[in-house]
C-alpha cells in the first residue's frame, strides 16, 4: 500500500509540474506557440511523459483552465444572503485583486491570455454544470450579488443591467491587477503602492454604483 501511495503521489507531483510548465509557456508564447514537446523540454522529460498524463495539448489546456478557475473561484468570499450586497460587491472586488497579486502566473493565464474558441465547448459535463451557479462560478457570484443590490434598489436608479454592471466592475479591478503584473517593475513611473491604488479604484467604483444611497 505504501508503494502504491507513493507512486500516486509521484504521479500527481509530475502532473502538477507539467501544468505549471504549460501555464508559463502558454502565457509567454500563446496557445499556438506551445507544443507538448516544448513543455516536455521545459521540465526535462521525454515527450512521452506528457502523453501519459494528457492525450493532447487541448486536454492539457482544459485541465489547466479548470484547475486555475477552481482555485480562483474558491478564493472569492461567499457572503450571507442577508448581508449588504453593496459591501459584498466591494469585498469581491478586493478578493479578485488579492488573488491576482498573490498568484500572478495563474492570473495571467486566466485573464491575460487568449484561449482557443472551442475550449469551452469541450469542457466536461461536471465543469459545465458550474456555469451560472454562484456557489461554483465566480462570474455568476458577482452577477448574483449585483442583481441582489439592484433588486433591493441599492444602486443608482439607471443601473439595471446586472451583466453590464458586473462587467464594468470586472474591468476596473482587472485594470489595477493587470497593470501591476505587467508594469510594476517599470521604473519610468513612480508607482504608488498597489494596495493604495486598489483601494482608491474600489472606492471610485462603489461611489459610482451607489453614491446616492441614504
Amino acid at each position: 500500500m505504501a508503494t502504491t501511495d507513493r507512486r500516486a503521489r509521484d504521479k500527481e507531483t509530475l502532473r502538477q509540474k507539467i501544468l505549471d510548465a504549460a501555464r508559463a509557456l502558454f502565457v509567454s508564447h500563446g496557445y499556438d506557440g506551445v507544443t507538448l514537446r516544448k513543455i516536455a523540454e521545459a521540465i526535462e522529460y521525454a515527450p512521452g511523459t506528457i502523453y501519459s498524463h494528457f492525450k493532447d495539448k487541448d486536454e492539457l489546456m482544459r485541465a489547466l483552465c479548470v484547475a486555475d478557475w477552481n482555485a480562483f473561484n474558491a478564493s472569492l468570499p461567499r457572503i450571507e444572503t442577508g448581508s449588504d450586497p453593496v459591501i459584498a460587491i466591494r469585498l469581491l472586488g478586493a478578493a479578485y485583486i488579492e488573488f491576482g497579486l498573490a498568484h500572478p502566473h495563474q492570473y495571467q493565464f486566466l485573464f491575460m491570455s487568449r484561449k482557443p474558441e472551442l475550449l469551452y465547448a469541450k469542457l466536461d459535463a461536471d465543469t459545465m454544470a458550474k456555469k451560472g451557479d454562484p456557489a461554483r462560478d465566480g462570474y455568476a457570484l458577482v452577477r448574483h450579488t449585483v442583481q441582489t443590490a439592484i433588486d433591493r434598489k441599492l444602486l443608482r436608479e439607471e443601473l439595471r443591467d446586472a451583466d453590464l454592471v458586473a462587467q464594468t466592475l470586472w474591468a476596473g479591478v482587472h485594470g489595477i491587477t493587470s497593470l501591476h503584473i505587467a508594469m510594476s517593475n517599470d521604473t519610468w513611473i513612480a508607482w504608488a503602492p498597489v494596495l493604495a491604488r486598489a483601494g482608491q479604484m474600489l472606492d471610485a467604483l462603489m461611489h459610482f454604483l451607489a453614491h446616492s444611497r441614504p
